[in-house]
């Protein structure tokens, strides 16, 4: 085998190894930010060689990259789990934008110091900027189908969703980052819904 040629393993502990390898890197990557994070540190929390790291991965980024890759399916797509087994109709969008808005907001609890140092990293990596920008848009259009899937009117679903999703998006960041304190987030909570559903009204979503 080549010097530093990177191979995918094949039998189920080499596969472990490698995955403790994301797991360790990534949550140490999180803990300590990027720039202060290297390959002998990663190594050493996952309880192998550098020289075992170097097998699997060309460097931290690789390793960044895939333990972004496995957090961004808890991220990204809890809005889907709050519609995958029910019927949407005008009546339960509230109850539904409500469930969709505290499933967000647990998960970002969970991951914090991870959102944040990801975030971070979409502003100076492009490789993660883009990876990022095609998950949005593939829970854009994966909560377009379900609408449509629904009743709901497909014209200009996928920009108007799009906006929803940031509201809530936003909303979120606020209640667990920023946390003003002046602020009341039951009742910002219910502004957002107000504004989505007086949103998908006037523009047409919601069928009559």
């Amino acid at each position: 085998m080549k010097i530093n040629e990177i191979r995918e393993p094949i039998q189920k502990r080499s596969i472990e190894k490698k995955e403790k390898i994301i797991k360790s890197g990534f949550e140490l990557i999180c803990e300590k930010g990027y720039y202060n994070t290297n390959t002998a540190e990663i190594a050493k929390a996952a309880g192998v060689s550098t020289g075992i790291v170097y097998q699997y991965f060309k460097d931290k980024h690789d390793i960044l990259v895939e333990g972004i890759k496995r957090y961004a399916s808890d991220i990204f797509y809890p809005m889907l789990n709050v519609t995958s087994n029910i019927k949407i109709d005008k009546n339960n969008l509230d109850f539904i934008l409500r469930n969709m808005i505290n499933a967000f907001v647990e998960n970002h609890k969970l991951s914090q110091i991870a959102h944040e140092e990801i975030m971070s990293m979409t502003h100076s990596d492009k490789e993660i900027a883009e990876f990022f920008q095609e998950n949005e848009m593939v829970m854009t259009k994966n909560i377009s189908k379900i609408l449509v899937d629904n009743g709901f009117d497909s014209k200009n679903l996928d920009e108007k969703v799009h906006i929803s999703i940031h509201l809530i998006d936003d909303l979120c960041h606020e209640i667990v980052y920023h946390k003003h304190k002046d602020l009341n987030y039951d009742v910002m909570i219910n502004l957002v819904i107000e504004n989505i559903l007086n949103f998908m009204w006037n523009s047409g979503i919601i069928l009559l």
